[in-house]
């Protein structure tokens, strides 16, 4: 069993900065697959970034790309998102994620992560 906690939302202007970070605990995340999904009100639960186990690859919804990045310490069992240029339509709740599948689409869909944290509210204001 993996635990996760997130911690780093806020509320931030347009074209501001935040730094997510999701903590885990129970096993090494060394051996998962770790994403960042996000929930806005009353929409579904989506994907948005992900790192495989060692972190020499990563996969990014188009809509961040550029703007978010993805890393891990294996060491500290942490993962981490920078998000930076933030926009009104990147506010969400969002949730930190284990799993251990890799592959095209496979990082996308919620099904793919056994163990979810309990999500850190980010708000973009205009």
């Amino acid at each position: 069993q993996v635990q996760l906690v997130e911690s780093g939302g806020g509320l931030v202007q347009t074209g501001g900065s935040l730094r997510l970070s999701c903590a885990a605990s129970g096993e090494t995340i060394s051996d998962y697959t770790m994403a960042w999904f996000r929930q806005a009100p009353g929409k579904e639960r989506k994907f948005v970034a992900a790192s495989r186990w060692s972190g020499d690859y990563t996969s990014y919804v188009d809509s961040v790309k550029g703007r978010f990045t993805i890393s891990r310490d294996n060491a500290k069992n942490a993962v981490d998102l920078q998000m930076n240029t933030l926009q009104p339509e990147d506010t969400a709740v969002y949730y930190c994620a284990a799993g251990q599948r890799w592959g095209a689409g496979a990082v996308s869909y919620v099904a793919s992560y056994d163990f979810w944290g309990q999500g850190t509210q980010v708000t973009v204001s205009s």
